[in-house]
Formats: structure tokens, sequence, C-alpha cells
């Protein structure tokens, strides 16, 4: 089931295309969305996009365990939610449109840098 989250705030279950993309529109300096895979696999199964102070839709995603955890930035609310809809309907393209970086390290207990 997919649950899409607003901080700890359930905004739906089942949410659908247009909900995603009307809420990533909506965002304002500093919120985020959290779409999540819950109870389908193990492990965390999400993506979520940041609306960073500097205007930067910061977008993230994660493959089941920390060291699948990856970031890039994009000035488009367009894809930030073409991105979470494509990883929502499990359209395999869905990274294309981006350079994403790993930063699974960032989550391992030896990491000593900034977040």
């Amino acid at each position: 089931m997919l649950v899409l989250k607003s901080g700890p705030v359930v905004l739906s279950k089942r949410p659908t295309k247009p909900m995603i993309g009307a809420r990533v529109g909506d965002l304002r300096r500093d919120g985020a969305l959290v779409l999540e895979r819950v109870e389908e696999e193990s492990g965390d199964w999400y993506v979520q996009v940041w609306l960073r102070e500097d205007n930067t839709y910061q977008l993230e995603y994660r493959d089941g365990v920390p060291s699948e955890h990856y970031q890039t930035r994009t000035i488009s609310r367009e894809k930030a939610a073409e991105a979470m809809m494509g990883w929502m309907k499990r359209d395999p393209a869905w990274k294309d449109a981006f350079h994403w970086i790993n930063i699974g390290s960032m989550f391992k207990g030896d990491y000593q840098g900034d977040c």
C-alpha cells in the first residue's frame, strides 16, 4: 500500500497521481512530502521531496536499505512531481531525468558529516 505523508501526518493512503501533483505544487519552502510503500516488501521503500529555502526541490529515494539511498536536486516543480508519480507507478524510467548521488554512507554509524 502507498502512503503519502507530510512529516508525521498521513495525507492519504493510496494517493492518486493528481493528488501527488497537487501536493507537490502546494509545498511551501522547507516543506516536504514522503511517498512510502508500506506492508509490501521488507525494508524501507520511499521517495521524498523537500522544497528547500533556496527554492530548489531535493528528491531522495531509498530502495529497501540505507546503503541504497539516493539524492538529487531540481528547480522544476513539474519534474519533482513527475518523479514521485513515476516511482509510484514503478516506471523503470522515472529516475532517468536526474543525476542521482548515492548518499547511503550518511546513514551508517561511521558518518561524521552534515545531513
